[in-house]
């Protein structure tokens, strides 16, 4: 099983009730990224790498990317981000099945090489 930097216990607390019950769900995730300088983002090997494994994660626990977008402006705030990508789930028990699908342990090494600051909201999946 992978580890996850800085994680919002009550929140994963409130994920698993979900997943554990009989109105588990589909669930989307917004990923709000600042890649590291060395991630060289968007075309540095770092990153594109950190992707390709995220994708294969991905389909290992039945979700996919819906988009990424390049973070061009901020009109409101101060967080300052690369990314935004928005993750589909079939339940909230996939996004569980995350941190012991088979690529997880690649996946979190290369986060960790790629990413500095990541903010992860659970979302309303339509």
């Amino acid at each position: 099983m992978a580890d996850l930097p800085i994680v919002n216990t009550a929140e994963i607390a409130a994920i698993a009730a979900v997943a554990d019950g009989r109105a588990d769900r589909p669930a989307f995730m917004l990923n709000l990224n600042k890649y590291r300088v060395e991630a060289e983002y968007p075309t540095g090997r770092i990153y594109t790498n950190y992707i390709a494994v995220l994708d294969t994660l991905l389909m290992q626990v039945g979700g996919r990317m819906l988009w990424r977008s390049n973070v061009v402006g901020q009109v409101v705030g101060d967080q300052d981000i690369d990314e935004v990508l928005g993750i589909w789930y079939p339940s909230h028990q996939a996004f569980l099945n995350l941190m012991t699908a088979p690529a997880s342990a690649e996946n979190m090494r290369l986060r960790a090489l790629a990413v500095a600051y990541a903010d992860l909201h659970r979302c309303e999946a339509y």
